[in-house]
């Protein structure tokens, strides 16, 4: 656009806005009233951005665009010497607040969790309900503020309780990573995570040079009170949100994921030797002549497990064997407190933020083909029934004979690559042989009752840009079942060993459902037309396998089996051994990977004093009961991180890919319903939002026991697992949302 088009559609903007009638619009509201093209969509943001840095219009935290009023410009008046014009204001409020008579009821402490609608709910430990915060009623609380509350006496019917802040006791939130907004004399940061949901004021001359548009991590100075904005001061600039890389790395700065390492860390790495020493093979089991693989993603770099396999009789002879990271990672050393402090290696669209540095991760600690490597191997003789006859968790040295990927051997065992198969011929008898036992294991785990939920993960392909230009669902397939297998099987084996000798040990455990949360299930799949019955009070995994048999091919199948999953609790990391629901399995831990987790890391450490007889002869057993609680607890919520940072990652890029398909159709099941509309899944795993606004033919009503929309006059339903086609209305990257409305 010229200078002569942007001024005059400032003009019109200014124009519209200005009409009495004209309430507050985002950008995606205002492009389809005017009914713009994609490419006039980012002209109108341009014109937007520039009347925003003129000081003529406003963005709210909702992103919703107003013109500046007379009476907003004395309010800006106000807000440059606020701190000053306010003290008074606050005396009064404090004189008033002493005044006021205290609500009446039970006081609690808990952690408040906000809403993006200014509302919020307060977790209490040990309860299972939240204790809901009306909005005139949160007080200066925002999300993750450790708050005592007041629980109201008065219960309606069929509402959870109610509460009211009367104290904030410790912040959760002292930094936050969002967008600026420039006004003329200040600005605000309007927070990423919704959950955030008060706009932040920043003066000029805390701004750091912030432009319009800009990613920052704001910190806050001042949490502001019920009738004043919190203030704060810009501490880091991301970049614009338009730079390639800003848009994720604004992903790892919110949940404070630990990007670069500490220099006292590198140099640390820097001095782990890049090949095996003598002295290190020092007892060790030599098993450099078993023929061995490695079997993992082509684009994979740190390779952690291999695997060798031969057969007796009817005795399998399965080693899965471990990189030995703890021989390089010692205790306590500053590459540890690093790795416990990460927990986990973070994998989102455009990058990996691993636990460990690449020196290690990729080099001496990955099991790399043709080179002399440590481990720690667990040898393991199973029968044909698949169960473990007989086992030995042993320190060896290994040498990987080839660097396998999953497509040449599922290719080779579906008989689909000739050329594969020539050049690994030496291996195919192994590769058979990995079928054959990772059947059995299946079944073996099938028989007791194992649930398996087959989600397609999504594949977001990028360009060199980082701009998402693809998005793939990545199926499951006989080479990714193989090490699932396998990996299983070395996970209970060697929890299943030291559970049994009493040992302090990491376990990865997976509690049974809650029985409300059943029955809520069980009256949905009724609904659905799924039948089970319970045969006890406890719904057992048997039966949960059985509902997701029952499905297996119906239009409804994908859906159904979320519903069930979401009725079951998180697995997380424990120092009691009290089973893993999902896997029907008495013992389980995280063993076989230690690159990438810390549990496994410390399981190794553990497991290395046992067979150097250093558990009793050091006292190191009272050593692992000190620590380990606390180790279990801090990879369990860096593991939740982890999790919805990669979450939010996959929601931005599909936004992103989406947005380059406006107005196309695409077919689609409907994969939640809810009072505001129904989401729709494509084949692709993206997931969008039909609003119910958009449905014109009729007044559709939200019926909650069998998650329908019906219309009132035609009887319409749309309900979960239907075919739908949609057309793409809008994707917001910044929102991290896709809206579809229903094709003609």
């Amino acid at each position: 656009m010229n200078r002569k088009d942007i001024d005059r559609r400032k003009k019109f903007i200014l124009e519209l806005m200005g009409d009495p009638v004209y309430k507050p619009m985002r950008l995606r509201e205002l492009s389809s009233l005017l009914r713009l093209s994609r490419e006039e969509k980012r002209e109108l943001f341009d014109v937007l951005d520039s009347l925003c840095e003129d000081g003529k219009i406003t963005q709210d935290n909702k992103g919703r665009y107003s013109r500046i009023t007379g009476k907003w410009k004395k309010k800006e008046k106000h807000l440059k010497g606020h701190k000053e014009d306010n003290r008074n204001c606050k005396e009064r409020r404090e004189k008033e607040g002493k005044d006021r008579k205290k609500p009446e009821g039970m006081q609690a402490e808990g952690i408040f969790i906000g809403h993006p609608k200014g509302f919020g709910f307060v977790e209490i430990e040990g309860q299972e309900e939240d204790i809901f915060i009306p909005e005139e009623d949160t007080g200066t609380a925002v999300n993750q503020d450790k708050v005592r509350i007041i629980i109201k006496d008065e219960r309606r019917e069929g509402k959870r309780r109610e509460g009211i802040v009367v104290e904030v006791l410790e912040r959760g939130m002292e930094q936050i990573v969002g967008t600026y907004q420039l006004n003329r004399d200040f600005g605000f940061v309007i927070s990423d995570n919704p959950k955030f949901s008060k706009d932040i004021y920043i003066s000029r001359k805390n701004s750091l040079g912030a432009k319009n548009g800009d990613k920052v991590i704001a910190v806050v100075t001042d949490y502001g009170s019920k009738n004043r904005k919190p203030e704060g001061k810009i501490k880091e600039n991301l970049g614009n949100i338009r730079t390639p890389g800003t848009d994720i790395l604004a992903i790892v700065k919110s949940f404070g994921i630990p990007s670069e390492f500490p220099e006292k860390v590198i140099k640390q790495a820097q001095r782990v030797p890049d090949h095996v020493l003598d002295a290190d093979r020092d007892g060790r089991l030599d098993l450099t002549h078993l023929q061995t693989v490695t079997i993992d993603g082509e684009d994979a770099k740190d390779l952690d497990d291999a695997i060798s396999l031969s057969k007796e009789g009817e005795i399998y002879h399965l080693g899965v064997h471990i990189a030995d990271v703890s021989n390089y990672v010692q205790y306590n050393s500053a590459l540890d407190r690093e790795a416990l402090k990460r927990g986990t290696s973070v994998y989102l669209a455009d990058r990996v933020v691993p636990m460990l540095p690449e020196r290690l991760s990729n080099g001496i600690c990955s099991l790399n083909q043709g080179e002399d490597r440590l481990a720690l191997s667990c040898l393991m003789d199973i029968n044909a029934q698949g169960k473990v006859v007989a086992h030995q968790i042993v320190e060896t040295v290994i040498n990987v004979d080839e660097r396998m990927c999953y497509t040449d051997v599922k290719n080779i065992l579906e008989n689909t690559d000739q050329n594969a198969k020539k050049r690994y011929e030496k291996l195919l008898p192994m590769f058979f042989l990995m079928k054959e036992l990772s059947e059995k294991l299946r079944s073996s785990r099938h028989h007791r009752g194992s649930i398996d939920f087959d989600f397609p993960e999504s594949k977001i392909i990028l360009n060199e840009a980082g701009k998402a230009i693809d998005v793939k669902p990545y199926e499951a397939n006989v080479a990714t079942r193989i090490i699932e297998d396998f990996m299983l099987m070395a996970n209970e084996t060697v929890a299943q060993e030291y559970c049994t000798e009493e040992i302090p040990f990491v376990y990865r455990t997976h509690d049974n459902p809650d029985p409300e949360k059943i029955e809520s299930l069980l009256t949905l799949l009724h609904n659905q037309g799924v039948k089970i019955q319970k045969a006890r009070e406890e719904i057992t995994p048997k039966e949960i396998q059985n509902i997701i048999e029952s499905i297996e091919g119906l239009p409804n199948e994908s859906m159904v089996s979320r519903l069930v999953l979401r009725s079951m609790k998180q697995a997380k990391y424990t120092t009691e051994c009290s089973g893993h629901f999902g896997l029907a399995a008495k013992y389980y831990c995280h063993f076989t990977s230690p690159i990438r987790r810390y549990p496994d890391l410390q399981i190794h450490r553990i497991i290395k004093d046992n067979l150097r007889g250093r558990l009793l002869r050091e006292g190191r057993t009272e050593h692992y009961r000190e620590i380990l609680d606390e180790v279990a607890r801090q990879s369990s919520v860096c593991e939740r991180r982890a999790d919805e940072a990669e979450r939010e990652s996959d929601k931005l890029k599909k936004a992103e890919y989406m947005s380059y398909h406006i107005g196309e159709k695409f077919e689609g099941i409907i994969s939640g319903v809810t009072g505001w509309g129904f989401y729709v899944e494509l084949a692709n795993t993206v997931e969008g939002l039909v609003h119910v606004n958009t449905l014109r033919d009729d007044y559709y009503t939200f019926d909650q026991e069998s998650y329908e929309l019906r219309g009132d006059m035609t009887k319409k339903v749309y309900k979960l697992g239907d075919k739908v086609c949609v057309r793409v209305e809008d994707a917001d990257k910044l929102l991290k949302t896709v809206d579809f409305v229903l094709a003609d």
